[in-house]
């Protein structure tokens, strides 16, 4: 049976939330592994966060950049809203200069509370 940390080995990681009306959306991402879970990293006020805090359910994919082509299983899991610092400094490591980039440049844009990390553990 593939995990959420299974997921996360992938280049880009499709992080599917749902909407009020139980309509799902997909948003590609880069993700992390850590540990038994998968850590993302995005705007603190964007919708799949909104999503997230009002329905923490959510399916990841491996994907490509685009989230257009997935490969290996949708697998359901739990997604709660984390520090983005951290999160942030995880995405940089495995992302090495284009993470680096990233990271730095949202945090001069939007500030350290601009950005936060999901932590998406296995459907329980």
């Amino acid at each position: 049976m593939t995990s959420v940390a299974d997921v996360a080995d992938a280049k880009y990681v499709l992080l599917t939330t749902f909407r009020k009306d139980g309509t799902p959306v997909a948003t590609p991402l880069w993700a992390v592994r850590d540990g038994a879970d998968l850590v993302v990293w995005t705007v603190a006020d964007s919708w799949k966060v909104k999503r997230l805090r009002r329905n923490p359910s959510v399916l990841v994919q491996a994907c490509d950049a685009r989230g257009k082509k997935t490969t290996g299983p949708e697998v359901a899991g739990t997604g709660e809203i984390v520090d983005g610092g951290e999160a942030g400094s995880k995405i940089a490591k495995k992302y090495g200069v284009l993470g680096r980039l990233t990271v730095t440049g949202s945090k001069i844009r939007r500030g350290a509370g601009g950005t936060v990390g999901i932590r998406v553990r296995d459907a329980a």
